[in-house]
């Protein structure tokens, strides 16, 4: 697809993140206290006995910036001693996170913080955490006191191991005012910021900790191989060119279109079986159900579900402007309706291909970034065929996967619910012909490029000089 037409000067000073260099959180905005369920949702690790897995959860406020990390961990230990320092809290099970208010610093500056937090049982929290301040080449110990981490496990109980003594995992949550940032207020939606988290798995008294990381690739002391984090979620300027409007509707065997899809994780029966040896490995090839699911009890992590989906855009034609582009699934179930809740179900691009036939919740592409959220209900009775049609607005992201000529637009939907019961369930691209209109639909409005310039996607990241 030719892109000759757009304006060579944008395209240099303004780089959309699904052709960035790392993966990116956009933040949602709530004036005074963060909400779990509503916060940007993204992930890191794999599920296994000795692996670990880590859903994140991020939104800021008018005084702090709020993040939640929930890991899924078979073996859990933790320091009791009535004695610590605060270089010993990485040795147990732990998480730090990362963060560079400039968005450019190479070496720890002092635009970067590092804050670390301890899972711990019934000593204070103080003796839980620790924070540091950038020095150039390094880290020095900061003031802590300002900072709020919390955490909470489930399972048999810290610093055991065995048979019968499994655990199923944790969760911290951080609150950082932004002056402990070094920061004199919150950040002016639009703002990039530089992020990244570490997790630290103990799984035996006497064994040394393993870690994870978010982005995979990230160095703790190299501050350009963290990912990003941007204020305010993804918008969409629509252009409106004159012209006629061409309407593309892409969805499985509709003028030979294949659209693969899958969901990983526990689908619709919570998996089953031996969770840690097999859970993550587990493949749903063929399914005709697809499920997203989350929640904040980690206990019940088995239940989890995400759903990926991959749009080919080979029948977009060239040297338009995309006027709109919504994201269609026909929803037919959920679970347990009697206590469901609405979910705030959100759109992330995916990093790379993968194959129905062996797509698993461990080796599924990593999420580069969130672009859309939407608003499923409960499923209505009587229910209407081909189901509830539930829509995501993705003109942000299908306009920069055009701009870039992208043969293919990579999405992914999960969510950072809280409730039980949170399951909603669609129908897949498998289904048989009869209810071919139920299969997820990209529908895409493009319009001339002549006398109106390309709409550039906002909140981007300005390339430094």
């Amino acid at each position: 697809m030719n892109r000759s037409l757009w304006p060579t000067g944008l395209l240099m000073l303004l780089l959309p993140a699904v052709a960035g260099a790392g993966p990116r959180i956009n933040a949602p905005y709530f004036p005074t206290t963060a909400t779990y369920a509503e916060a940007a949702v993204s992930w890191f690790g794999a599920v296994g006995p000795n692996q670990n897995y880590t859903d994140i959860r991020v939104a800021y406020t008018d005084t702090e910036l709020w993040v939640s990390l929930s890991t899924f961990d078979q073996w859990l230990f933790n320091d009791e001693a009535a004695t610590r320092t605060a270089a010993s809290l990485e040795q147990w099970d732990a998480a730090t996170m990362l963060v560079d208010t400039s968005g450019v610093a190479t070496t720890p500056l002092a635009s970067c913080r590092r804050f670390v937090g301890e899972l711990s049982t019934w000593r204070p929290r103080t003796d839980y955490q620790a924070a540091y301040v950038g020095n150039g080449s390094g880290w020095a110990s900061a003031a802590a006191g300002s900072i709020v981490t919390e955490t909470a496990w489930r399972g048999d109980a810290t610093n055991t191991s065995g048979a019968g003594a499994e655990d199923r995992g944790w969760l911290v949550t951080f609150r950082i005012p932004y002056a402990a940032l070094g920061v004199s207020g919150r950040p002016a939606p639009g703002t990039v910021w530089r992020l990244g988290f570490i997790v630290h798995d103990k799984d035996s008294a006497s064994g040394a900790p393993v870690t994870t990381s978010w982005p995979a690739t990230l160095a703790r002391d190299q501050p350009s191989t963290w990912g990003e984090l941007g204020f305010g979620l993804r918008t969409y300027t629509a252009p409106n060119p004159p012209g006629t409007r061409q309407t593309v509707t892409i969805r499985h065997n509709l003028t030979g279109a294949v659209v693969p899809d899958a969901m990983v994780g526990g689908g619709s029966t919570c998996g089953g079986g031996d969770y840690f040896n097999v859970w993550g490995g587990t493949n749903h090839n063929a399914s005709t159900t697809l499920v997203v699911q989350n929640q904040n009890d980690v206990a019940d992590w088995p239940c989890f579900s995400k759903i990926y989906l991959d749009f080919p855009l080979s029948a977009l034609p060239a040297n338009k402007v995309v006027v709109s582009a919504t994201l269609t699934l026909h929803q037919f179930g959920g679970s347990e309706p009697t206590q469901a809740q609405r979910s705030l179900v959100q759109v992330l691009t995916a990093a790379g291909p993968w194959s129905e036939s062996t797509i698993t919740w461990n080796n599924a592409p990593a999420p580069v970034e969130n672009v859309a959220t939407s608003w499923v209900d409960v499923m209505p009775a009587p229910l209407p065929w081909p189901g509830a049609a539930r829509t995501w607005d993705v003109a942000w992201a299908v306009s920069s996967a055009y701009s870039t000529a992208s043969p293919v637009m990579r999405l992914v939907l999960y969510e950072a619910d809280g409730a039980y019961h949170s399951g909603k369930y669609f129908t897949s691209s498998d289904v048989e012909e009869w209810d071919a209109v139920g299969r997820p639909t990209l529908q895409v409005v493009l319009g001339d490029v002549s006398g109106a310039a390309p709409a550039a996607p906002t909140n981007v990241r300005i390339v430094p000089p």
